[in-house]
Formats: C-alpha cells, structure tokens, sequence
C-alpha cells in the first residue's frame, strides 16, 4: 500500500543506490481472500483493519512470505511501515533485516499527536496489548532500525529498549521531481502581499483554522496576507477574498504537477502547524527553497534557523505573525532562510541522500 508516495519514493532510491530490488508478493496465501474482502471495505475501515487482521493471523498469512524469501535467496529484507508483516515470519540464515516507518503503532497513540485524535473503531483498541507484544518482539528481532526522525528513535528506543547501535537516523525526502533551484524567488517586502500556502487532504487536521486566524490578524494589522490552499476545500467560514483553493492535484499529471509548482515557488511560507509523525510536505518546501511555519511536534522535518521555525505547542495567531512580522522588518533576513531551506533539502531531505545513507549504513551494519 503506498502512503502519501512514500512507498514508490523508497522502492526508488533503493534500486539507485543499494542494489537489485524485488517486491514480494504482498499476498496472504490461502487467506488472500479474507485480504480482498477487507480492501473492499471504505478505506477509513480498511487502512485500520488490514494490518490489525494480518498481525492477529500472522502464523497462517507469514508462510506465504517465507516460501519467497526461501526461493529468492535474498541478501536483505527491507520492509517498510509494515511491521505486521514482519511478525511471525523466520528468516532464511543470511537474510539482514531493515525496517522504516515514521511512527510505530504504540509510540503514535502515546504521543501528542496520536493523542490529538480519537478512533475511529473504538474495538481497535482491544488489539493494543497485542500490538505492543508484537513490536516489542519484531523490533528486537530486526537488524536495522532506520527512522526518519530523532523523535521516532527516542521514542522507539525507550519504549522497545532498543539497541541505539542499530537504531539509527536516516531523514526521509520530498516526494517530488527532484526540483532545480529557481532563478528567481519572491522577495519579502513591507507593502507586497505576503503568501502562505497550505497542503493536505484535513483542514482541521494540517492546522487549517490556525494558517486562517494568523492570516486574518495580520491583515488586520494592515499586511496583506494571502493563503493558497491545496488538497481539501476549506468550510465555508473561510473568507475566500484573500484564500484561493487549488483542490486535490495529482503529482503524476504533468498540467496539475505544473499547477503545485506555480503555488510553491510563487508563495513566501509554506505554513502548516499541523499533528503528524513527518511530514513530506516540509521536505517539498525545503526543495523549492520555501520555509516552513510549523509546530514543534512529531517528527516534523523543519529546524528552527535552518528551512523554517517550529513554535512550540501552545502557540497561537500571534505568535506566528510575530515571526512573519520579523522577517517582513528584515527583508535579507528571509532570503537568507530561503537559501538556507534549499540548502537543507540537497543535504539531508531528498531520496538520494536517503538512499546513499541506507547504503552506507548497510555495508557497515553487514561487516
């Protein structure tokens, strides 16, 4: 199941980097048929229901995994979210084990943002011991833990007492085209409009009320502040004078990919304070040299300085038109950040660093 691209992104920079890849076959065996009905249920039901079904029948489902790996002869197996498919499962003598994902089941619902969220099937929660015994076996058993983010590790390493030499951090990147440089990027200026944009499918859930509230109170102050929203239409509460709504834009279409561009090198903040785990967003601001306003919670990829400011939990409208205010006060200020978050995203928050990191980290942890 791909999320949010991140999948397809992974598959990618392990073919150019770390070897011949082969994608087993994610079938459940004799019990595909149970796999078919539930993908078959809304997706609200299925992207909760499947990896909790499949973790409950590992014994019966894993045996299908298994024959592969016998047959593939396969020097590593990397696995990526799907941590219950790794349970249950015997590795053929040889195989090193990887795994990656921005969160864990347990480490998500005891954080803030797991918190911030109710569930959505309250009997899921009867499948929480079960899940904390299975990551608590799988992720001792795996080889190599490669996180995304310092939160996740922390987080992993004292709720699974993990070994810290073989977890480890490895940034995830922004899942789009590797994107040049642009020649030129809209100065910040007293008087100019000042331009947000906003990406994701849950206006509540991306911080959507927060980004319009801020906007407003620096209007007020005589700013004339601008929000582009992509990927969800705000309520209708939201003055559509000074929003302008983009709608759902696939990537993978060329016109609507040249549409998401437009909006990114176009705006002055990417400005999202919202409760998730990573993030991908972040990193495509980062890749079109565009700083982020966000909160400093999860493992959101924004250092303070550096691509953008996370304010703490807790902060409201006025603190982030403070920090807009202070760069609109500093013009040179801001084109420095903007440099300095382009200079992130070729460091640190692209596929290919991610993918020379995974080599490299293998070869060691392999010796």
């Amino acid at each position: 199941m791909t999320y949010s691209g991140g999948n397809a992104r992974i598959l990618a920079a392990l073919e150019s980097h770390v070897g011949d890849v082969t994608v087993l076959d994610p079938g459940w065996g004799r019990l595909n048929w149970l796999r078919r009905a539930i993908t078959a249920l809304p997706e609200p039901v299925t992207i909760r229901a499947l990896w909790r079904v499949q973790l409950a029948l590992a014994p019966l489902i894993s045996p299908a995994v298994q024959r592969q790996l016998v047959r593939g002869r396969y020097d590593v197996l990397f696995a990526a979210y799907s941590f219950h498919a790794l349970a249950g499962l015997r590795l053929p003598p040889g195989v090193f084990s990887v795994y990656t994902s921005d969160a864990t089941p347990t480490t998500y619902k005891r954080s803030e943002v797991g918190q911030s969220f109710e569930s959505y099937l309250r009997l899921s929660r009867l499948f929480d011991p079960m899940i904390l015994r299975a990551e608590r076996r799988v992720f001792g058993q795996v080889d190599l833990l490669a996180w995304p983010t310092d939160w996740l590790k922390s987080g992993a390493d004292e709720l699974f007492g993990l070994d810290p030499e073989r977890s480890v951090v490895v940034p995830w990147g922004a899942n789009v085209p590797d994107v040049r440089p642009s020649d030129v990027a809209p100065a910040l200026s007293p008087g100019a409009p000042v331009r947000f944009v906003l990406v994701g499918r849950d206006w509540e859930a991306k911080g959507g009320p927060l980004v319009f509230e801020t906007v407003k109170l620096l209007r007020a102050g005589g700013i004339d502040a601008r929000l582009a929203v992509m990927g969800v239409e705000p309520p209708a509460e939201v003055d559509k004078d000074f929003v302008t709504v983009h709608g759902m834009l696939d990537k993978s279409d060329p016109a609507e990919m040249a549409q998401f561009e437009a909006v990114m090198r176009r705006a002055h903040f990417l400005f999202q304070p919202s409760f998730e785990s990573y993030g991908f967003a972040f990193c495509e601001a980062s890749a079109y040299g565009l700083p982020s306003l966000s909160l400093r919670i999860g493992g959101v990829p924004v250092r303070d300085g550096i691509n953008g400011h996370a304010l703490p939990l807790g902060a409201g409208p006025e603190d982030f038109a403070g920090q807009v205010r202070s760069y609109l006060a500093a013009p040179a200020r801001y084109e420095a950040l903007r440099k300095s978050a382009r200079r992130e995203y070729e460091a640190r928050l692209n596929w290919d660093a991610w993918g020379q990191r995974i080599d490299e980290v293998l070869r060691a942890h392999r010796r």
